[in-house]
């Protein structure tokens, strides 16, 4: 089988593999970009795997005039910029130790090694610089049937990187078929080995978590980890009831984390998870308008439509209640309302902190009028 993207005939593309192979090197592009590609999906990063050393990509690199940058280079990874596009090369390499967080790695000369070291089936696929497939384990017919299989043993690859329990359900969220349900094998595993979610640092958890809910429908995947006990671990006290509904009323809209995350709730979300502060301000904003009674308009005017949108479908889908049919108006009506006031009018009869109330009580007849009292109406109305 062969792959055919205009990425392996771009010129910064052919540049870097050119070097590699007048060099006499093997190389390879591996992981997301082919999986992607025979799933005919976006492709965002180019990552190859190459079976000589750091250092001799380096030589040869240079040799071609490429820029080349050692990101890596104590994990045997080395980023080539052409046309200031970067390529990371990553020699072959083998696990000599893991703990479940971390593995102590060595270069290897076979792509048949390289590959039994990652995780799915679907990800130890490689091609060459003309597009062929190279599929060292078999994992073709899995990825072809969207089905997300562990390398070898399922209960050997999560022992040595624990990370890997969440992994799984990232992809089935994102490559799998929920119709067809989830290997047993890897559920056994999972439900076997899941305390071992402790021993991860609550950034690597929260950052695969966020990945997760990113996914076109996460729900599956969270109902299982819930059922699990999986989800109870990353994200005490968090409720998935809500989720499925959410995604099926945001159908046009394009998923966002922070909304999924509101609807899951949970303890401490932002400590659990080690949300960055921006992300977890976004879920408890989305939380807090959602539990709240404010209406569309109103919420559009106060924060943007887009906030308004998101927080108005997750009421929805908390209360188990179909979204207004008028909530576009709504919304639109809000987003575009300008109060026709400004302190500067009530000046100098208002002063301080009576300035700031007066101001907000005007503000509020306003919206309960619809934002149709005028700036003359509201004037008449500043002393009472």
């Amino acid at each position: 089988m062969n792959i055919d993207q205009p990425w392996l005939q771009a010129s910064s593309t052919r540049a870097v593999c050119d070097a590699l192979v007048s060099g006499g090197a093997e190389i390879y592009f591996v992981g997301g970009c082919v999986r992607n590609a025979l799933l005919g999906e976006a492709v965002s990063d180019l990552d190859l795997a190459t079976n000589v050393t750091p250092q001799r990509v380096m030589q040869l690199a240079e040799s071609a005039g490429l820029k080349v940058v050692p990101t890596g280079i104590e994990h045997g990874t080395v980023t080539v910029v052409a046309e200031g596009l970067p390529h990371e090369i990553t020699t072959f390499r083998k696990d000599v130790a893991t703990d479940g967080r971390r593995a102590v790695v060595a270069f290897a000369s076979d792509i048949a090694e390289d590959a039994r070291r990652r995780d799915f089936t679907m990800n130890a696929l490689y091609a060459r610089p003309d597009g062929t497939v190279v599929d060292p384990l078999g994992g073709l017919p899995d990825l072809l049937a969207r089905r997300v299989r562990f390398i070898g043993t399922a209960q050997n690859r999560i022992r040595e990187d624990y990370l890997r329990i969440l992994r799984y359900f990232r992809f089935h969220s994102w490559y799998g078929k929920a119709e067809d349900g989830f290997d047993p094998e890897a559920l056994e595993a999972i439900s076997d080995t899941q305390e071992g979610l402790g021993q991860l640092s609550r950034e690597r958890v929260g950052a695969e978590m966020v990945k997760l809910l990113r996914a076109p429908d996460p729900a599956p995947s969270v109902a299982v980890m819930r059922q699990l006990g999986v989800l109870a671990l990353v994200l005490p006290g968090a409720d998935d009831r809500a989720l499925a509904p959410l995604v099926h009323l945001e159908e046009g809209l394009p998923p966002a984390a922070e909304t999924r995350l509101a609807a899951l709730g949970g303890d401490a979300p932002r400590e659990s998870l080690r949300l960055s502060k921006a992300l977890a301000a976004r879920v408890e904003l989305l939380r807090d308008l959602a539990s709240g009674s404010m209406g569309a308009a109103e919420m559009a005017y106060r924060h943007d439509a887009e906030t308004a949108r998101r927080a108005l479908i997750l009421r929805s889908a908390l209360l188990e209640m179909p979204v207004n049919p008028l909530l576009e108006t709504d919304i639109e009506e809000g987003d575009h309302a300008r109060f026709p006031l400004t302190a500067q009018d009530l000046m100098p009869q208002y002063q301080g902190v009576d300035l700031g109330r007066r101001l907000k009580t005007l503000e509020a007849r306003w919206i309960r009028s619809g934002f149709t009292l005028s700036r003359d109406e509201l004037l008449s109305q500043r002393n009472t």
